[in-house]
């Protein structure tokens, strides 16, 4: 597995991570055992980058990886948690006394001493222009609660603010190949101020993998069902924030890009790490084989400079103004 530097944590990580929202809440019931099945098969594949929040399954998913984390002290995993959702989305939330009780709950749940690394989890625009915010990051790092910090962002101007922050190590956004945006000012400016990047919602809720139909259903508890607006939480989330009909169609015109024997998941995967800037892309996993083949995604030949340009006439034909238009 490729490890890449994570920005200014100066951590090498895995190139394909896991991301673990899955694993606590919003995408259907993920037994314990299954749970651990899968962080287990994704360590042992090569990944050794681990995305969750304090609000997965209000904690679970933090508890699992803790869980698993006591058989894997020495493999050199880095594990990041988000803060900042446990309160109404208003920014004089976002002080450093929250901050302290939000970062002690997450290390217990995940039985650290310190956080690897810690991102403000999409918050208010405003927080952004905060001084007094990073301050309080700043001093959970001089108090070593916390590695480091970064930020996950809704909006490529959230992401262009917080790179300029010099405390600010990595940011996390949603990238794939039908959201494009982040390519034309975020990942270089990140690249040239040394900010990591963690490509979020790599699969487009799951539209990537080529599986779904116009007819396909979730379960009541799934974001993919109460979120398709956006009304639930952030609109631009479920889906990369794209109607899931025309997703259903851009996806099986993707799948069609997919080289002989990579499936279209893997296809997507590849995708994103093969732009210039990215340090990280975490998909998700259900089960111990879902994890395994996203991190066989590196035995992939880098896509030819042809399928590279079939994704942005996808994207300019299908998705373009409909992603600029609700998002």
């Amino acid at each position: 597995m490729e490890q890449r530097v994570l920005g200014r944590t100066g951590r090498p990580v895995s190139v394909i991570g896991l991301g673990t929202w899955q694993l606590g809440a919003d995408w259907g019931v993920v037994l314990e055992e299954d749970a651990l099945a899968v962080l287990d098969a994704a360590a042992d594949a090569g990944v050794t980058f681990f995305d969750t929040a304090d609000v997965y399954g209000d904690g679970r998913s933090e508890q699992l990886i803790g869980r698993f984390l006591k058989g894997r002290r020495d493999d050199g995993l880095t594990v990041a948690t988000k803060l900042g959702r446990r309160l109404p989305q208003l920014p004089e939330n976002y002080t450093l006394a929250n901050f302290r009780e939000w970062t002690d709950r997450s290390r217990r749940n995940l039985g650290v001493e310190r956080l690897d690394l810690v991102q403000l989890h999409c918050p208010p625009s405003a927080v952004y222009s905060d001084d007094e915010v990073f301050d309080a990051l700043d001093t959970l790092v001089a108090e070593e609660v916390v590695a480091a910090y970064g930020v996950s962002v809704e909006t490529c101007e959230e992401a262009l603010t917080a790179i300029a922050r010099p405390g600010v190590a990595s940011v996390q956004i949603i990238l794939n190949p039908f959201r494009l945006k982040p390519l034309d000012r975020v990942l270089p400016a990140a690249e040239k101020a040394g900010v990591g990047i963690i490509a979020r919602v790599p699969l487009a809720s799951g539209l990537l993998s080529g599986k779904y139909t116009k007819e396909t259903l979730f379960g009541s508890d799934d974001h993919r069902t109460y979120n398709r607006d956006g009304s639930a939480f952030d609109q631009g989330e479920t889906f990369s924030g794209i109607d899931f009909e025309t997703g259903v169609e851009a996806a099986d015109e993707f799948a069609r890009l997919a080289p002989p024997g990579a499936s279209s998941a893997q296809t997507a995967l590849r995708w994103i790490v093969q732009q210039p800037g990215v340090s990280t892309v975490i998909p998700g996993a259900r089960t111990p084989e879902q994890a395994r083949a996203n991190a066989e995604t590196m035995a992939m030949s880098p896509l030819p400079e042809q399928t590279l340009q079939a994704v942005r006439d996808l994207y300019d034909r299908r998705l373009r103004a409909q992603v600029h238009s609700r998002w």
